[in-house]
């Protein structure tokens, strides 16, 4: 097993534990704001502090970046662990058990390793750049469907942005004539997760930050399936906004959805 992997995996696991004895003690979670529609719980702080104790004792010189504390320089920049140490807080808080804990390294500016863990379903999804993608040790491949036709796609709502409200609106629109049927479900992360295991067929959102998708980008990839920004670039992990299907049906998808954009969106 790739060696960083094996311990991105330790890391998950054990941030996985925290999370799910703290989602049965509900009455010992503790709820910050961090800003409008945007929580932090003294658990994500918990996961966020086991994923970096594991990491600093096998590479105390690598570069991690996280949600919760920011940019944690190591003495070498070049390797980046990019971590959300749970990614669906507010479905955590609301007793809703579907989020997860999502971990990317990226070595020289290329992503070489994903892992995202749901622990309260116990599944591992993981990727290595290059070897493909899993879920626990079945091999994922990407639904490859042609056309939108009857598919189901996932998203999530710009919360955290209000003012992009509208252009999502007026993307789902673009789409609903098409498409089967939509999902929201609270976690990008498993969002990505479910497009390479075809347990929806794509994905698009807005307003995501790197730590939300690094790791599904990968293991999306990996499947098989293409990743994408609005305007069809490679600047989703900056620019927070993106697509991930197959890839007939990410051509699809950006038909539809960019003449919705107009001239000067931004994302």
């Amino acid at each position: 097993m790739n060696p960083m992997l094996n311990i991105a995996i330790r890391a998950a696991r054990r941030a996985g534990n925290i999370i799910a004895k703290g989602y049965e003690r509900r009455d010992e979670i503790q709820t910050t704001s961090k800003g409008k529609n945007d929580f932090v719980t003294n658990i994500d702080k918990a996961s966020e502090a086991a994923i970096i104790e594991v990491i600093k004792k096998s590479y105390p010189e690598h570069t991690i970046i996280t949600e919760e504390s920011g940019a944690l320089e190591g003495k070498d920049s070049e390797v980046q662990w990019i971590i959300d140490p749970l990614d669906g807080t507010t479905n955590f808080i609301k007793g809703l058990p579907h989020f997860s804990v999502s971990i990317a390294i990226r070595v020289k500016g290329r992503t070489e390793v994903g892992v995202v863990y749901d622990p309260m379903r116990n599944e591992l999804f993981t990727a290595v750049r290059g070897e493909g993608a899993k879920l626990n040790e079945l091999r994922l491949r990407v639904d490859n469907k042609r056309d939108l036709q009857g598919t189901v796609l996932v998203t999530g709502f710009p919360f955290k942005k209000p003012t992009l409200m509208p252009i999502h609106f007026a993307m789902m629109n673009s789409l609903i004539s098409e498409v089967a049927d939509f999902r929201r479900t609270g976690s990008a992360a498993l969002d990505l997760c479910y497009v390479a295991a075809g347990r929806v067929d794509g994905y698009f959102e807005m307003g995501v930050k790197a730590w939300d998708i690094a790791a599904g980008d990968l293991i999306v990839r990996e499947a098989g399936g293409l990743v994408c920004d609005f305007n069809g670039g490679h600047n989703y992990l900056t620019a927070g906004h993106i697509v991930a299907a197959p890839p007939r049906l990410v051509k699809a998808i950006l038909a539809n959805i960019q003449p919705c954009l107009g001239s000067d969106f931004k994302g």
